[in-house]
């Protein structure tokens, strides 16, 4: 489903991050992308490296806040 997601141009929903440690102390490093399934009840990711500890979280993607323009 992945290669069919990025053959047909879609946009991936979601982030998938690497997490170490805990609360703010949390280290996140993005990792790859996740689309969701036609059936909606799945997701399809891709990741550049597998992590072997820590844990994987998938966040879905948001437009950053924009910076005003300098004056």
């Amino acid at each position: 489903m992945t290669t069919q997601a990025k053959a047909s141009g879609t946009k991936p929903t979601h982030h998938v991050f690497h997490v170490t440690g805990e609360g703010k102390s949390a280290r996140w490093i993005e990792i790859g992308a996740a689309w969701a399934n036609r059936d909606g009840n799945g997701f399809s990711i891709t990741c550049e490296t597998l992590p072997v500890s820590g844990r994987m979280v998938m966040r879905k993607i948001t437009e950053k806040p924009k910076k005003a323009a300098a004056e």
